[in-house]
């Protein structure tokens, strides 16, 4: 048997998922870079810059405020995993039902910008936050016991610890009283352990034990039209890198530390309104995201191995949310999201994937003029998905994977 090729398809799932959010977003992407945009399921974001936070989504709409802007958070995701109905067939062409897991787990996602107001048309911003991250870990036992000398299904679990930061810096421009400009520069740093068994003898026993981290570099671009003073309408496209990930690798008992593991990371284009409805204290705001997973065309190392190749399909986003400003004091917001999968035909349970929908609601609270708290909740809901995995020994697994996720936020924010 070739262990290369036994272990492409093993790499291929659990490297995938070292730029997953498996139960935030479809894909790997996360939505979490503030709690004012979790509260409103993120509908408007690339323009209403609230806070300074909106330099995550739109770097030109940095220039709508008339101030300098600090704002800083935390979201809690609390991420529920099921896989159901497992049907193992072995080599040997015998069949057993697996137990069902639950993969529980909470994470705390941070986030820290500072806008400067430099004069009247120029502003610079600085942020920390994270765009992908994940914890999907099954028991030691789940895939049940070796058949000597075949595998067993451990290998299409395992375990996965997944963190990411984004460093970002960026400016904007305000050309007129209409509009402006704006883009930036993105370091993404991120790192992982992925372990994947066979549960054949060892050292083949060890289908993948990586602990690995790598940099990538990317740009995004952004402008901001208003209309006038109560409709303005963002657009922008972010650029995202190739991440080079080093670091102890190993696989079927082989050392493969001297290679990196390239991970092209999906780019993305967003759109988004928002309208103060004339004589009353309601406002709606949209958008609509192009997110580039066609761009996973093929699991490539440094070596210039080709790995497997995988069909993942471009998703998008439907948000649209509404803004109510109760008096000085309270604004109430609450939003929808439709965000669709990015996997098509290919599935795993290690990564697993769907149709999302989130329902949002949030609250701010201002006080002593400058100073606002921000509370965001989000109930995301996802589908069922029929899993079918086959390796190259033969192997194949077949289950029902479902994934929902709650996230809460706070944030507070300071103008001066």
């Amino acid at each position: 048997m070739n262990k290369k090729r036994l272990f492409s398809k093993t790499l291929l799932a659990a490297t995938i998922t070292l730029a997953t959010q498996q139960a935030t977003a479809a894909g790997f992407q996360l939505n979490a870079q503030s709690a004012t945009g979790l509260g409103r399921a993120f509908a408007g974001d690339a323009v209403i810059a609230d806070n300074a936070s909106v330099m995550a989504r739109n770097a030109a709409a940095m220039a709508l405020f008339d101030s300098s802007q600090f704002s800083g958070g935390i979201n809690y995701i609390k991420t529920d995993i099921d896989v159901t109905d497992a049907e193992y067939t072995n080599v040997l062409g015998g069949s057993s039902s697996l137990d069902d897991a639950n993969n529980s787990s909470g994470t705390p996602v941070p986030n820290i910008y500072y806008v400067h107001r430099l004069n009247d048309q120029w502003a610079f911003g600085a942020g920390i936050y994270s765009n992908f991250g994940t914890s999907n870990n099954f028991d030691d036992g789940f895939g049940g016991a070796p058949t000597a000398p075949a595998p067993t299904a451990e290998q299409f679990s395992g375990t996965t610890e997944i963190k990411s930061i984004n460093y970002a810096l960026t400016v904007s421009y305000r050309i007129n009283e209409q509009f402006s400009i704006g883009g930036g520069l993105d370091i993404v740093q991120g790192s992982g352990e992925l372990k994947r068994n066979t549960g054949l003898p060892s050292p083949a026993d060890k289908a993948l034990d990586i602990e690995a981290d790598g940099i990538g570099f990317g740009w995004n671009l952004g402008a901001v039209y208003e209309l006038d003073e109560r409709n303005r309408f963002g657009f922008a496209y972010h650029y995202s890198p190739e991440i080079e990930a080093d670091g102890d690798m190993y696989y079927v008992g082989a050392d493969i530390s001297n290679d990196k593991l390239l991970m092209p990371l999906p780019s993305m284009a967003e759109f988004s309104g928002y309208h103060e409805i004339k004589d009353t204290k309601f406002a709606v705001h949209y958008s609509v995201q192009w997110i580039g997973w066609s761009s996973f065309d093929e699991l490539n190392t440094s070596g210039g191995t080709t790995l497997n190749e995988y069909k993942w399909q471009d998703g998008m986003h439907y948000s649209i949310g509404g803004t109510y400003f109760l008096n000085d004091a309270w604004t109430l917001r609450a939003g929808y999201m439709y965000d669709t999968a990015a996997q098509d035909k290919k599935t795993s349970i290690s990564v697993p994937d769907s149709d999302r929908q989130w329902l949002s609601a949030g609250v701010s609270y201002h006080f002593q003029k400058k100073h606002t708290v921000d509370f965001g909740f989000t109930y995301l809901m996802g589908d069922d998905v029929s899993v079918t995995e086959t390796d190259d020994f033969g192997q194949t697994l077949t289950a029902t994977t479902h994934a929902d996720a709650i996230l809460a936020g706070v944030q507070y924010s300071y103008s001066f």
